[in-house]
């Protein structure tokens, strides 16, 4: 063990990698999760990291799915997931909203953890993708659109790929709030504004 670096227990390392970068990430995004910057966070040499990640890609790929999950609790916590005596209809339709509403929330509050929680193994790395995972933020849409159509707020016939449709639009808005024109104006508006295309976008569904 080199002068300086903290004994860790097995698995212990991996999991303080991962918590070093979130933090590390909040505020710089990808761009601050170089490997001497975050093992340096930690106090353990670079080559300590290989022991629980083939290479830099491979952790910013972990701490991406830490950032995944909380934007899937961010998109929880704007959904009615405790009420079952609300009318099944505008429950579905209030809890698709949220979906939409915790994600462009979590994007205007957390812009570092955003642009960690969207990347994939493939635009990562530039590689193939090694292996399937859908993320939790996106299962959450997959779910809320399926309930809908339990629900009987959307047609059946409108279901397939409804998905693309509220993702490009509620992403598009984030993305444009976050690195687009829209960037620098005040939360008041923003969430205004926000909220006016989660409502669009569900209602254009429905109709």
């Amino acid at each position: 063990m080199a002068r300086g670096e903290r004994p860790y227990h097995h698995g212990d390392l991996r999991t303080a990698l991962i918590d070093a970068g979130l933090e590390l990430a909040r505020e710089g995004g990808a761009d601050a999760l170089g490997l001497r910057v975050v093992t340096r966070a930690v106090g353990v040499t670079p080559n300590a990291a290989y022991r629980h990640f083939a290479d830099r890609e491979t952790l910013v790929l972990a701490i991406a799915e830490r950032a995944q999950d909380k934007l899937a609790r961010s998109m929880l916590d704007h959904m009615d997931t405790d009420a079952t005596d609300a009318d099944p209809v505008d429950r579905a339709v209030h809890n698709l909203r949220g979906v939409g509403l915790g994600y462009i929330r979590f994007a205007l509050s957390e812009p570092g953890w955003f642009e960690l929680a969207i990347l994939t193994d493939d635009s990562a790395s530039g590689r193939e993708p090694v292996e399937e995972r859908v993320p939790p933020p996106f299962r959450l849409l997959l779910q809320a659109l399926d309930d809908m159509v339990t629900a009987g707020a959307l047609k059946p016939e409108r279901r397939p790929n409804a998905e693309w449709v509220c993702w490009s639009s509620v992403h598009g808005f984030a993305d444009l709030a976050t690195r687009g024109p829209l960037r620098g104006h005040d939360r008041a508006t923003m969430d205004a504004l926000g909220h006016h295309v989660v409502v669009q976008v569900v209602d254009s569904l429905t109709a």
